[in-house]
């Protein structure tokens, strides 16, 4: 069985991948001392949602299994950054939110990455920037139905 590839779908993907690649590596290294990537992208998560969520959903929301969920969790619990207890309303269940210091070290991230991010953006050019964002929440929208 021979296959045929689509060159565009492939430069798009490859394009994407080593973009996501060095992103990482440089929002890696400005973040605060002892912050992994990880570790924001829940706390900016929480910090945006005005309910609490169970590791659960979490761990759905960043397509990631349940014991890697449960271990950025109880990383971020142990430095204070989040608050998990007992659902009330089933006890077999967690809530998570975060805490006044997961806000504060969120923010601290926020402040950390916001110059290297925006140098990026002016250097692209704002509008080709907001361009680019249908066409990435697009393709976002499209590989999240697929999970």
């Amino acid at each position: 069985m021979t296959t045929t590839q689509d060159p565009l779908a492939v430069a798009l993907f490859g394009e994407i991948f080593m973009a996501d690649q060095l992103a990482r590596n440089r929002l890696s290294r400005v973040l605060p001392k002892g912050m992994e990537l990880s570790h924001f992208s829940v706390l900016n998560h929480l910090a945006r949602l005005h309910e609490p969520k169970t590791p659960a959903q979490l761990a759905r929301t960043f397509s990631l299994t349940r014991g890697a969920m449960t271990n950025t969790l109880n990383k971020l619990e142990w430095a204070g950054h989040i608050n998990v207890s007992p659902d009330w309303d089933d006890a077999r269940r967690k809530q998570v939110v975060i805490s006044p210091s997961g806000r504060r070290a969120c923010d601290a991230a926020l402040d950390a990455i916001t110059p290297m991010i925006s140098d990026i953006v002016n250097d692209i050019g704002a509008d080709k920037v907001r361009a680019a964002l249908p066409v990435l929440r697009e393709l976002r929208a499209r590989l999240g139905e697929q999970s």
